[in-house]
């Protein structure tokens, strides 16, 4: 599946615009490209207290009523993303990005993220969700608007199920089910 976005590195293994231009020359011709379909299944791994935090508080609520949505708090992240919901399970790639808390009412993020494959089929390509992410509904749906390496042009959605919260220590595992097009 990946095949054409080896073909889009050169030999330096570096993108550039000449790099790029001639992938779309190549592979998305006159809109005749067909688009291929991902099915991804994975976990990130959101940790606030620990040792070494995957999930980093960089600005925090400007207001004292925040003590059940933290609304206006803005958190930075970069959380493991592994095969199975356990921590040790195999490490696919990294979710990196910001969340911020934007809801009065209800805990809601507005959430900017990349998930970025580090291991196997899909290594060195990312997708990019850009969502509102109602968290206290089981299921959250998240529009991937984009990617990169192999998901070039990438277009889809991740839906988000917190597996697993610990409350007062604010860690959480979230799966993910993500289904997407790309050429």
């Amino acid at each position: 599946m990946a095949d054409s976005w080896a073909k889009a590195i050169n030999a330096d293994n570096e993108i550039s615009p000449e790099v790029i231009d001639k992938w779309f020359q190549e592979n998305i011709k006159h809109h005749e490209a067909k688009p291929k379909l991902a099915k991804l299944h994975f976990f990130a791994h959101e940790e606030v207290t620990a040792d070494h935090p995957t999930n980093l508080l960089i600005a925090p609520a400007n207001t004292g009523n925040i003590a059940s949505t933290q609304f206006g708090s803005t958190y930075v992240l970069d959380a493991p993303l592994t095969s199975g919901s356990d921590p040790t399970s195999k490490l696919v790639g990294r979710m990196q990005g910001s969340v911020s808390y934007v809801g009065q009412a209800e805990p809601v993020l507005s959430v900017s993220v990349h998930f970025v494959f580090t291991q196997g089929e899909y290594k060195d390509s990312s997708l990019c969700v850009l969502a509102r992410n109602p968290i206290s509904q089981k299921y959250r749906e998240l529009p991937v608007l984009g990617g990169t390496g192999a998901f070039r042009l990438a277009r889809g959605t991740a839906v988000g199920n917190t597996f697993t919260v610990d409350s007062e220590k604010l860690n959480a595992v979230v799966e993910f089910h993500v289904v997407v097009r790309h050429y």
